[in-house]
Protein backbone atom coordinates (compact mmCIF):
# COMPACT_ATOMS: atom_id res chain seq x y z
CA UNK A 1 0.00 0.00 0.00
CA UNK A 2 3.13 2.53 1.09
CA UNK A 3 4.32 1.85 -2.70
CA UNK A 4 0.99 2.84 -3.99
CA UNK A 5 0.90 5.65 -2.40
CA UNK A 6 4.10 6.57 -3.37
CA UNK A 7 4.12 5.55 -6.63
CA UNK A 8 1.21 8.11 -7.32
CA UNK A 9 2.96 11.11 -5.37
CA UNK A 10 5.79 10.39 -7.99
CA UNK A 11 3.25 10.82 -10.79
CA UNK A 12 0.80 13.21 -9.12
CA UNK A 13 1.01 15.41 -12.53
CA UNK A 14 0.18 12.86 -14.39
CA UNK A 15 -2.61 11.50 -12.88
CA UNK A 16 -4.39 15.04 -12.27
CA UNK A 17 -4.01 15.58 -16.12
CA UNK A 18 -5.46 12.60 -17.06
CA UNK A 19 -8.26 13.36 -14.60
CA UNK A 20 -9.10 16.68 -16.03
CA UNK A 21 -8.91 15.31 -19.80
CA UNK A 22 -11.97 12.96 -18.59
CA UNK A 23 -14.05 16.04 -16.93
CA UNK A 24 -13.19 17.97 -19.69
CA UNK A 25 -13.97 15.17 -22.41
CA UNK A 26 -17.03 14.45 -20.67
CA UNK A 27 -18.64 17.75 -20.82
CA UNK A 28 -18.01 18.53 -24.58
CA UNK A 29 -20.06 15.13 -24.83
CA UNK A 30 -23.23 16.15 -23.01
CA UNK A 31 -23.12 19.25 -24.98
CA UNK A 32 -25.67 19.10 -27.30
CA UNK A 33 -24.00 20.82 -30.03
CA UNK A 34 -20.55 19.69 -29.62
CA UNK A 35 -21.72 16.20 -29.07
CA UNK A 36 -23.95 16.55 -32.81
CA UNK A 37 -20.53 18.10 -34.31
CA UNK A 38 -18.75 14.95 -32.58
CA UNK A 39 -21.61 12.31 -33.89
CA UNK A 40 -21.45 13.90 -37.30
CA UNK A 41 -17.77 13.49 -38.02
CA UNK A 42 -17.67 10.44 -36.74
CA UNK A 43 -20.84 9.11 -39.20
CA UNK A 44 -19.08 11.10 -42.02
CA UNK A 45 -16.00 8.95 -41.56
CA UNK A 46 -17.99 5.62 -41.02
CA UNK A 47 -20.09 6.51 -44.18
CA UNK A 48 -17.10 7.43 -46.34
CA UNK A 49 -15.66 4.19 -45.53
CA UNK A 50 -18.41 2.35 -46.35
CA UNK A 51 -19.14 3.93 -49.59
CA UNK A 52 -15.81 2.79 -50.53
CA UNK A 53 -16.23 -0.45 -49.82
CA UNK A 54 -19.65 -0.78 -51.63
CA UNK A 55 -17.70 1.27 -54.47
CA UNK A 56 -15.16 -1.32 -54.75
CA UNK A 57 -17.56 -4.30 -54.44
CA UNK A 58 -19.90 -3.10 -57.16
CA UNK A 59 -16.74 -2.80 -59.07
CA UNK A 60 -15.20 -6.74 -58.25
CA UNK A 61 -19.30 -7.66 -59.31
CA UNK A 62 -19.47 -5.68 -62.44
CA UNK A 63 -18.49 -8.27 -64.80
CA UNK A 64 -20.98 -11.00 -63.14
CA UNK A 65 -23.80 -8.30 -63.31
CA UNK A 66 -23.02 -7.85 -67.08
CA UNK A 67 -23.02 -11.67 -67.62
CA UNK A 68 -26.27 -11.62 -65.89
CA UNK A 69 -28.07 -8.99 -67.44
CA UNK A 70 -26.67 -10.43 -70.58
CA UNK A 71 -28.70 -13.77 -70.08
CA UNK A 72 -31.42 -12.06 -68.94
CA UNK A 73 -31.66 -10.77 -72.37
CA UNK A 74 -31.21 -13.94 -73.97
CA UNK A 75 -34.39 -15.16 -71.86
CA UNK A 76 -36.29 -12.61 -72.77
CA UNK A 77 -35.71 -12.81 -76.33
CA UNK A 78 -37.33 -16.32 -75.99
CA UNK A 79 -40.25 -14.69 -74.90
CA UNK A 80 -40.79 -12.74 -77.86
CA UNK A 81 -43.70 -13.16 -80.24
CA UNK A 82 -41.66 -13.65 -82.98
CA UNK A 83 -39.98 -16.77 -81.58
CA UNK A 84 -43.35 -18.56 -81.65
CA UNK A 85 -45.30 -20.61 -84.05
CA UNK A 86 -49.24 -20.31 -83.78
CA UNK A 87 -50.64 -23.90 -84.35
CA UNK A 88 -54.76 -24.09 -84.77
CA UNK A 89 -56.43 -27.00 -85.24
CA UNK A 90 -60.46 -27.38 -84.32
CA UNK A 91 -59.71 -28.94 -80.71
CA UNK A 92 -56.74 -26.86 -79.19
CA UNK A 93 -54.65 -23.75 -79.51
CA UNK A 94 -50.04 -23.80 -78.74
CA UNK A 95 -47.60 -22.33 -78.99
CA UNK A 96 -44.31 -24.05 -80.09
CA UNK A 97 -41.02 -22.32 -79.52
CA UNK A 98 -38.86 -21.62 -82.87
CA UNK A 99 -35.98 -19.75 -81.08
CA UNK A 100 -33.77 -19.84 -78.60
CA UNK A 101 -30.88 -17.61 -77.93
CA UNK A 102 -27.32 -17.94 -76.41
CA UNK A 103 -25.93 -15.19 -74.88
CA UNK A 104 -22.29 -14.58 -75.79
CA UNK A 105 -19.34 -12.37 -75.29
CA UNK A 106 -17.15 -11.11 -78.53
CA UNK A 107 -13.41 -11.01 -77.36
CA UNK A 108 -11.60 -10.68 -80.91
CA UNK A 109 -13.33 -8.32 -84.27
CA UNK A 110 -11.69 -6.78 -86.71
CA UNK A 111 -13.51 -4.02 -89.04
CA UNK A 112 -10.42 -2.85 -91.39
CA UNK A 113 -10.44 -5.88 -93.48
CA UNK A 114 -12.08 -7.39 -96.65
CA UNK A 115 -12.92 -10.55 -94.98
CA UNK A 116 -13.87 -9.30 -91.28
CA UNK A 117 -14.87 -11.84 -88.23
CA UNK A 118 -15.50 -12.32 -84.69
CA UNK A 119 -14.47 -14.51 -81.79
CA UNK A 120 -17.13 -15.36 -79.28
CA UNK A 121 -16.67 -17.46 -75.73
CA UNK A 122 -19.61 -19.43 -76.02
CA UNK A 123 -18.65 -23.19 -78.26
CA UNK A 124 -20.06 -26.44 -78.87
CA UNK A 125 -20.51 -27.55 -75.10
CA UNK A 126 -22.91 -24.40 -75.14
CA UNK A 127 -24.73 -25.85 -78.43
CA UNK A 128 -23.29 -23.00 -80.64
CA UNK A 129 -23.13 -24.88 -83.94
CA UNK A 130 -22.35 -23.62 -87.57
CA UNK A 131 -24.35 -21.75 -89.66
CA UNK A 132 -26.22 -20.32 -86.46
CA UNK A 133 -27.40 -16.43 -86.80
CA UNK A 134 -25.61 -14.04 -84.30
CA UNK A 135 -27.30 -10.70 -83.64
CA UNK A 136 -27.25 -7.89 -81.25
CA UNK A 137 -30.19 -6.00 -79.47
CA UNK A 138 -29.53 -3.93 -82.91
CA UNK A 139 -29.41 -6.27 -85.35
CA UNK A 140 -27.69 -8.51 -87.58
CA UNK A 141 -23.69 -9.05 -87.00
CA UNK A 142 -23.06 -12.20 -88.60
CA UNK A 143 -23.15 -16.35 -89.64
CA UNK A 144 -21.29 -18.54 -87.48
CA UNK A 145 -19.05 -20.45 -89.67
CA UNK A 146 -16.55 -22.75 -87.20
CA UNK A 147 -16.92 -23.92 -83.98
CA UNK A 148 -14.98 -25.34 -81.19
CA UNK A 149 -15.58 -26.90 -77.55
CA UNK A 150 -15.47 -23.16 -75.94
CA UNK A 151 -15.10 -20.42 -78.44
CA UNK A 152 -16.73 -19.95 -82.22
CA UNK A 153 -15.87 -18.23 -84.74
CA UNK A 154 -18.28 -15.71 -86.47
CA UNK A 155 -18.58 -14.33 -90.57
CA UNK A 156 -19.12 -11.14 -89.98
CA UNK A 157 -21.54 -8.60 -92.55
CA UNK A 158 -18.81 -6.96 -93.00
CA UNK A 159 -17.34 -9.98 -95.30
CA UNK A 160 -16.92 -9.18 -98.80
CA UNK A 161 -18.65 -12.36 -99.93
CA UNK A 162 -21.65 -12.88 -97.49
CA UNK A 163 -24.81 -12.56 -98.16
CA UNK A 164 -27.71 -12.01 -96.24
CA UNK A 165 -31.18 -12.54 -97.04
CA UNK A 166 -33.24 -9.22 -96.69
CA UNK A 167 -36.44 -7.64 -97.15
CA UNK A 168 -37.79 -3.80 -97.56
CA UNK A 169 -40.30 -3.82 -94.48
CA UNK A 170 -43.02 -1.28 -96.10
CA UNK A 171 -43.81 -3.26 -98.82
CA UNK A 172 -41.79 -6.81 -98.25
CA UNK A 173 -40.41 -6.88 -101.43
CA UNK A 174 -36.88 -9.06 -100.97
CA UNK A 175 -33.18 -7.99 -101.56
CA UNK A 176 -29.78 -8.99 -100.42
CA UNK A 177 -27.20 -7.25 -98.28
CA UNK A 178 -23.73 -6.98 -99.36
CA UNK A 179 -20.74 -4.86 -98.05
CA UNK A 180 -18.00 -3.42 -100.75
CA UNK A 181 -15.39 -3.64 -98.18
CA UNK A 182 -14.97 0.34 -97.68
CA UNK A 183 -17.13 1.74 -95.18
CA UNK A 184 -17.97 -0.33 -91.65
CA UNK A 185 -21.01 1.81 -91.01
CA UNK A 186 -22.52 1.09 -94.59
CA UNK A 187 -23.66 -1.88 -96.80
CA UNK A 188 -25.52 -2.26 -99.70
CA UNK A 189 -29.35 -3.61 -100.52
CA UNK A 190 -29.04 -4.73 -103.99
CA UNK A 191 -31.36 -6.99 -106.57
CA UNK A 192 -34.31 -4.12 -106.12
CA UNK A 193 -36.88 -4.40 -108.96
CA UNK A 194 -36.80 -1.18 -110.83
CA UNK A 195 -40.52 -0.40 -110.17
CA UNK A 196 -39.73 -0.25 -106.13
CA UNK A 197 -39.93 2.81 -104.44
CA UNK A 198 -37.45 3.79 -101.68
CA UNK A 199 -36.96 6.41 -100.23
CA UNK A 200 -34.37 7.69 -96.95
CA UNK A 201 -34.81 6.13 -94.15
CA UNK A 202 -37.05 3.36 -95.49
CA UNK A 203 -36.06 0.15 -92.63
CA UNK A 204 -34.45 -2.84 -94.13
CA UNK A 205 -34.71 -6.07 -92.07
CA UNK A 206 -33.90 -10.29 -92.69
CA UNK A 207 -36.34 -11.77 -95.20
CA UNK A 208 -36.99 -14.98 -93.13
CA UNK A 209 -36.35 -17.06 -96.21
CA UNK A 210 -33.45 -18.67 -95.33
CA UNK A 211 -32.60 -21.17 -91.97
CA UNK A 212 -30.08 -19.03 -90.55
CA UNK A 213 -32.16 -15.93 -89.27
CA UNK A 214 -35.62 -15.59 -88.39
CA UNK A 215 -37.73 -13.04 -90.56
CA UNK A 216 -37.77 -9.45 -89.18
CA UNK A 217 -34.38 -8.91 -87.42
CA UNK A 218 -32.80 -4.66 -88.22
CA UNK A 219 -30.16 -4.91 -90.60
CA UNK A 220 -30.38 -1.26 -91.52
CA UNK A 221 -32.09 2.08 -93.15
CA UNK A 222 -31.87 3.61 -96.54
CA UNK A 223 -29.12 6.32 -96.89
CA UNK A 224 -29.46 6.42 -100.92
CA UNK A 225 -31.56 5.06 -103.49
CA UNK A 226 -29.46 4.23 -106.86
CA UNK A 227 -31.48 4.00 -109.81
CA UNK A 228 -29.75 1.94 -112.41
CA UNK A 229 -31.13 3.73 -115.70
CA UNK A 230 -31.49 0.80 -117.95
CA UNK A 231 -30.84 -1.80 -116.08
CA UNK A 232 -32.90 -4.65 -114.53
CA UNK A 233 -32.18 -4.11 -111.07
CA UNK A 234 -31.30 -1.22 -108.60
CA UNK A 235 -29.04 -0.85 -105.41
CA UNK A 236 -29.49 1.31 -102.25
CA UNK A 237 -26.68 2.09 -100.04
CA UNK A 238 -28.07 1.70 -96.61
CA UNK A 239 -26.64 2.44 -92.66
CA UNK A 240 -25.72 -0.69 -90.57
CA UNK A 241 -28.61 -0.95 -87.13
CA UNK A 242 -25.22 -2.32 -85.49
CA UNK A 243 -22.02 -0.64 -84.61
CA UNK A 244 -19.51 -2.84 -85.22
CA UNK A 245 -16.51 -1.00 -84.37
CA UNK A 246 -18.51 -1.59 -80.48
CA UNK A 247 -19.41 -5.02 -80.43
CA UNK A 248 -19.34 -6.78 -76.85
CA UNK A 249 -22.42 -8.86 -76.05
CA UNK A 250 -24.13 -10.71 -78.73
CA UNK A 251 -26.96 -13.61 -79.04
CA UNK A 252 -26.44 -16.36 -81.49
CA UNK A 253 -29.90 -17.73 -82.55
CA UNK A 254 -30.55 -21.29 -82.39
CA UNK A 255 -33.42 -22.34 -84.71
CA UNK A 256 -35.33 -25.11 -83.25
CA UNK A 257 -36.54 -26.25 -86.43
CA UNK A 258 -33.51 -26.12 -88.38
CA UNK A 259 -33.89 -29.87 -88.36
CA UNK A 260 -36.64 -30.41 -89.45
CA UNK A 261 -36.42 -28.41 -91.99
CA UNK A 262 -33.39 -29.64 -94.18
CA UNK A 263 -34.65 -33.14 -93.43
CA UNK A 264 -37.51 -31.88 -95.59
CA UNK A 265 -35.81 -30.03 -97.93
CA UNK A 266 -33.30 -32.84 -98.52
CA UNK A 267 -35.99 -35.66 -99.13
CA UNK A 268 -37.59 -32.54 -101.63
CA UNK A 269 -34.16 -32.51 -103.63
CA UNK A 270 -33.70 -36.02 -104.09
CA UNK A 271 -36.88 -36.29 -105.77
Amino acid sequence: MKRLFSFIAKNYFFFLFLFLEIVAFSFVVQNNYQRAAFLNTTNRLTGSVFSAFNNITEYLTLKKANDELSAENARLHDLLNSSFLNNDTLVYHKKDSLFSYIAAKVISNSINKQKNYLMLDKGSREGVKPEMGVITANGVVGTVVQVSEHFSWVMSILHVNNRINARIKKDRHLGNIEWNGKDYRRGLLTDIPPHIQLSMGDTIITSGNSLIFPEGILIGTVEKYNKDQGGKFNTATIDFSVDFNNLYYVYVIVDMMKSEQMKLKSSTNNQ
